[in-house]
């Protein structure tokens, strides 16, 4: 394992750490097939729009193969690789047992995916120790699975941070330093800032995070973002980030959607997937005991089109013949022009949310212009998970 350390931890007010785990699917894979160590493997679906889900080492060092690239773009680049269906269930069982290892040696860990985690490690005698620990202990349990480890003062940096060492690496990095390290890095670097913004933020000047830091006053971003968008960018661009680390997630909404093998004109046909779709979503509301006031529906057209449309009711539901009955009604409001790439549903406005007032966000979002990207966003298959 790589160890790397800028900074000393124990003057910290804060100390976060991120956790991700290497290459997670292909190394479950590999686990399971050890033969195929040291050669490139894919993991991903077989449909024309399938995605990768994660790709060995060597796989990204021979041909730059990275999660969300298209399953297509994949096999044209590395024809000769392994290429293995995603096998969740085998995944999900292992995280339980990564996630098992954390919280036996943290008391505040919030899991944020199958393979990635914060700790809060504030106040404890040796973060560094802790974190070397943990990482030795998720190997010994899982039969091999390495890990990288970011620690700092925020969740931000240690996200960041995680990236330094991979794989199987740990870094320790300070604010201070980050800021001296990361200083003629693009703004891009921050979780958050997606391309939309950054194009915006290129066009203003502001190509790197000191340009950010150093040229462009809180007012200045706030009139050109909005308030909220704007305030969040002047705090990345100063690395600052003050979310908690939280052992539960507040659960907004919760939708199935389904990226399509091939476009679907046809108006019935769309009716019927979503029908579905919302029979799928209820049933995992009513599972985990969540009714929501809001319905709505998302679209993705051909030409990459996204458009959502919503509406409430007086009264929480999960009741699948009223959410298939509003959703249906405001598909047909729409009447897609074009033909549909993606299709989805999803419920929102949940009682207990409406009960509680609405948990305050300790930190605003990103830019809302990046709400809707992704890296190469088409997804094979997206629902709620079991």
């Amino acid at each position: 394992m790589v160890w790397i350390v800028a900074s000393e931890v124990k003057d910290w007010p804060r100390a976060i750490a991120h956790i991700d785990m290497d290459a997670f699917y292909a190394s479950v894979e590999l686990l399971r097939r050890p033969e195929l160590r040291g050669k490139p493997v894919i993991v991903c679906g077989s449909g024309p729009r399938a995605v990768v889900t994660t790709a060995s080492y060597e796989a990204r060092k021979l041909a730059g193969i990275h999660s969300a690239m298209p399953a297509a773009t994949a096999r044209r680049r590395l024809p000769n690789a392994i290429y293995i269906t995603p096998d969740f269930p085998a995944y999900r069982a292992a995280s339980v047992e990564v996630m098992e290892v954390l919280r036996a040696n943290v008391e505040t860990v919030e899991v944020v995916g199958l393979d990635e985690a914060y700790l809060d490690l504030t106040g404890l005698f040796s973060p560094k120790a802790t974190m070397r620990r943990i990482a030795a202990e998720i190997r010994e349990v899982t039969g091999g699975l390495s890990c990288s480890v970011g620690i700092s003062e925020s969740r931000l940096l240690a996200k960041i941070t995680s990236e330094l060492g991979k794989p199987a690496g740990l870094v320790v990095l300070s604010r201070e330093d980050a800021l001296a390290r990361f200083a003629d890095h693009s703004p891009g670097l921050v979780p958050g800032i997606g391309p939309k913004t950054l194009q915006r933020l290129e066009q203003m000047g502001a190509t790197t995070l000191l340009e950010l830091r150093e040229n462009f006053q809180r007012s200045e971003l706030e009139e050109r973002f909005g308030p909220r968008s704007g305030a969040w960018l002047y705090a990345r661009a100063r690395l600052e980030d003050r979310t908690p680390v939280s052992t539960s997630r507040e659960t907004k909404s919760q939708s199935a959607e389904t990226t399509f093998d091939y476009d679907v004109a046809d108006l019935g046909a769309l009716e019927r997937h979503l029908g579905e779709l919302a029979e799928e979503l209820c049933r995992r509301l009513r599972k985990r005991d969540l009714a929501g006031r809001s319905i709505g529906i998302k679209v993705r057209l051909d030409d990459w089109t996204n458009v959502s449309r919503s509406h409430s009711v007086a009264a929480p539901t999960n009741d699948p013949e009223l959410v298939r009955t509003i959703a249906l009604d405001l598909l047909r409001a729409y009447d897609p022009p074009r033909p549909v790439r993606l299709l989805g549903v999803r419920v929102a406005s949940f009682e207990q949310e409406a009960e509680e007032g609405g948990a305050a966000a300790a930190e605003p979002e990103g830019p809302a212009a990046d709400g809707a990207e992704g890296e190469a966003e088409p997804q094979l298959r997206l629902s709620l998970p079991s």
